[in-house]
């Protein structure tokens, strides 16, 4: 049981990092993505291909792996520029298709449906962790949840500053931030990009740690459910976005935990997911804690001392 908790926390800090990418997109940005599963799919097999056909260390492939993933944001985020709503929303989830099939199809890279095993951990002070020792499961849960606390400080700083009053603009009123002299254009593209480095970075650490992908495995159910922990938690708050996370994956896990799996069927997490969607669309659509507003007052007082020194 122990064990299993920790198993628990490890995948659940790794949906968490993915959902604080996604919350940048449709949280701060307003804008409504559904190929978070296709980042983390990106992410997951570079790292599986340049770890076990080039023999490359897991910390180098994991920024490689987000950059490639960034790579794709900026793909799916120039033609989008137009679109907006219902229709962005279409075009992303498109694209998160494309990429499933093209990982499932292109056998000599992805190896196909069988997708690719053996895939090794990360190495730390001469260990190279693996998923199959208890002993190194802690080791997993601190490293991937200090991940989830580094990339929390570094968004947390980010829409503090004028860049992140500027995505708040867009979110509110993106004819309003233009007339005003924000490039929406060169912040939609740019926050599509981030947004896809951090899931690239999601997958390389869900490949390491799982050991092996399947194509399968980042399909549409995927990202409806980081899709949920963002909403659920509050979008616009990266905090509650991880909260959202935690839920969401507790949930899941819980008839596995109280030991009732066998009398639930594997379909519930789906009715599960659009249970909650709709009923915090209803009742809550601001999330259990909801957005944080910025306190522009002290912002603009804080950079009026910045600017005198």
């Amino acid at each position: 049981m122990e064990n299993y908790i920790f198993v628990i926390l490890i995948y659940t800090g790794i949906y968490a990092i993915a959902a604080l990418g996604l919350n940048l997109i449709v949280g701060y940005t307003g804008l409504l993505s559904l190929c978070q599963a296709g980042f983390i799919a990106i992410g997951a097999y570079s790292t599986a291909v340049l770890m076990t056909k080039y023999h490359m260390g897991f910390w180098e492939t994991m920024l490689l792996s987000g950059l490639i993933a960034a790579m794709f944001g900026m793909i799916i985020g120039i033609p989008t520029l137009r679109l907006r709503g219902d229709y962005l929303a279409i075009a992303t989830l498109g694209f998160g298709e494309i990429v499933q099939n093209i990982i499932m199809n292109w056998d000599s890279v992805t190896n196909g449906p069988m997708g690719i095993h053996g895939i090794p951990g990360p190495k730390l002070f001469g260990i190279t962790l693996s998923s199959f020792i208890d002993q190194h499961k802690p080791v997993w849960v601190i490293m991937i949840w200090l991940m989830v606390g580094l990339i929390y400080y570094l968004i947390r700083k980010l829409i503090r500053s004028r860049i992140g009053r500027a995505l708040e603009a867009i979110r509110e009123d993106e004819i309003a931030a233009s007339s005003m002299g924000i490039n929406t254009a060169k912040y939609k593209i740019g926050v599509f990009i981030l947004g896809a480095a951090i899931g690239g970075i999601a997958g390389s650490l869900y490949a390491s740690y799982s050991q092996t992908v399947a194509p399968l495995t980042f399909n549409f159910m995927m990202s409806i459910m980081i899709l949920c922990m963002v909403v659920l938690g509050g979008l616009g708050n990266s905090f509650a976005t991880i909260a959202g996370a935690v839920i969401i994956t507790v949930a899941s896990e819980l008839p596995r935990l109280i030991g009732i799996s066998h009398k639930i069927p594997p379909q519930l997490n789906q009715v599960l997911f659009g249970c909650i969607l709709v009923f915090m669309m209803i009742y809550r659509p601001q999330g259990i804690i909801g957005r944080i507003r910025l306190n522009y007052a002290k912002i603009l007082k804080e950079e009026i001392l910045h600017t005198e020194k």
